[in-house]
């Protein structure tokens, strides 16, 4: 993700003073809400669907990972080079 991505994020955050109920259990519940509402997007047809509403999901999705990856001090290149090593 771009930086300037980023620091729209933690902006956004700050602006609102939510980082007292962004704690790593409430950032990933809010990831996987925001997965079921993508896969909604889903629900009736594999082919037929709202790329406009899918674009939405899932930057939701993205967001709350970038917020995670912040509360828990992550950086998202490092844990994915590890996991890919790991599945390698």
């Amino acid at each position: 993700m771009k930086q300037e991505t980023i620091d729209r994020i933690r902006k956004f955050v700050s602006d609102r003073a939510w980082e007292p109920y962004h704690t790593p259990a409430n950032l990933a519940k809010s990831i996987s809400i925001e997965a079921n509402e993508l896969l909604e997007c889903f629900q009736w047809s594999d082919t037929e669907y709202d790329l406009e509403h899918v674009k939405e999901e899932l930057a939701d999705v993205l967001v709350y990972c970038r917020n995670l990856l912040d509360a828990l001090g992550l950086d998202e290149d490092a844990i994915v080079m590890s996991k890919m090593k790991q599945n390698e």
